[in-house]
């Protein structure tokens, strides 16, 4: 009696063997005490697309309203690369996994870019570094004629403060200041001054009279952060320790603050830090989300909006957004007071006057079209 040949079904075959594999998986690393850090696992499953993945379950249950998708979801690379960086924590389109856990600071450039501007790459990554207390206090010659020549095309129009606070703008770095508006300064570490019309809290002041300007209420902190290091006893790497004891103290006295800015200018030279539009020099901006803080998915979702808008009128002018965690900053910045706050450096070290007050101008209009939108749609659903 000839023998009975049972074949199944060939699209059977594909889910028994990833069962089996799964199966195999879970069994090795239970046997082998193989332990897996979350962040390990959230980063891998990034490779697969979820958006994809939904549209692929929902296609298994009706072919007809889901075509075939033109790229498998499982494809074997994606599998084998997807098992790799389980097993190892190496990612094979990033350098940084294979040599972070063997050259001594290289963790510190695990920087994620969420949002890569023009010419934004693992090389390009901002990188946060200040000089020693002693050097912040040292008080550098200001190239006052810099000031004169800008002190004459002013915009004297008179401002008028708004009853209401809504922004609270600071500087955990405010000595940070500007190469070309200091006498005598070369090295990206010269660009130190505690003189508030050459460092950031010039543009800090510049942003808040814009948006008072147009009608939006604004508290700008200016506390020479280095004198107040200095008398804590506290090292630069507390910068943010210590602004926090600002931010909450002003968060404190006004309910009616949400949006809180952090402003602070780059290390980078002239050549990343700034971009030509319509004939203009402007210095680039970029954002800074800290990941390791409870609203860091609202206040990133701000910053993409913010920073599309930018890029909308101003290709360019924009080099990110990037995502910080413990290992490579602070992780926090602060950010875990409002789901409206946000990290902005400003040019860098190269940039001069004209190109920072060009770039302030642009992102004060961008934030103040933002604001006035959400008040609108906040009072027409009854939350206003």
């Amino acid at each position: 009696m000839a023998s009975k040949k049972y074949f199944l079904p060939k699209f059977i075959y594909f889910p028994v063997v990833m069962v089996l594999i799964v199966f195999l998986v879970i069994s090795i690393v239970l046997l082998m005490d193989i332990k897996v850090h979350s962040k390990n696992i959230h980063s891998t499953i990034s490779i697969l697309n979820t958006e994809k993945i939904l549209v692929h379950i929902l296609r298994s249950e009706n072919h007809y309203f889901y075509p075939e998708i033109d790229e498998p979801i499982f494809s074997a690379s994606k599998m084998a690369a997807l098992a790799l960086q389980l097993a190892v924590t190496v990612k094979p389109t990033d350098a940084r996994t294979f040599l972070g856990n063997e050259l001594p600071g290289l963790r510190l450039f695990d920087t994620e870019i969420v949002v890569a501007g023009e010419g934004t790459n693992l090389t390009t990554l901002p990188y946060e570094s200040s000089p020693p207390i002693e050097v912040l206090l040292e008080e550098r010659k200001v190239a006052e004629e810099k000031l004169v020549q800008r002190n004459n095309g002013k915009d004297n129009k008179p401002i008028t403060t708004p009853e209401h606070k809504a922004v609270f703008i600071y500087h955990s770095h405010s000595y940070e200041s500007f190469l070309p508006l200091l006498k005598d300064a070369k090295k990206p570490n010269d660009a130190t001054s505690n003189d508030e019309r050459v460092n950031v809290v010039n543009l800090g002041q510049r942003l808040a009279d814009n948006l008072m300007r147009r009608g939006i209420g604004v508290d700008h902190d200016n506390t020479n952060m280095a004198l107040k290091l200095h008398d804590k006893g506290w090292k630069t790497a507390k910068a943010y320790t210590a602004s926090r004891e600002i931010v909450e103290a002003a968060a404190g006295k006004n309910n009616d603050l949400t949006y809180f800015i952090d402003i602070h200018r780059d290390d980078a030279r002239k050549e990343l830090t700034t971009k030509t539009i319509n004939g203009e020099s402007f210095a680039r901006l970029y954002f800074v989300v800290g990941k390791e803080n409870k609203h860091y998915l609202e206040n990133l979702e701000l910053v993409k909006t913010l920073n599309s808008e930018l890029e909308k009128k101003y290709p360019g002018i924009s080099r990110g957004i990037f995502l910080k965690t413990y290992k490579d900053g602070n992780g926090v910045y602060n950010q875990d007071i409002s789901t409206k706050a946000m990290l902005l450096e400003i040019g860098g070290v190269d940039n001069n006057l004209e190109e920072l007050e060009r770039t302030v101008d642009v992102f004060s209009e961008i934030l103040a079209e933002y604001y006035w939108n959400s008040k609108e749609a906040q009072e027409v659903n009854g939350n206003g």
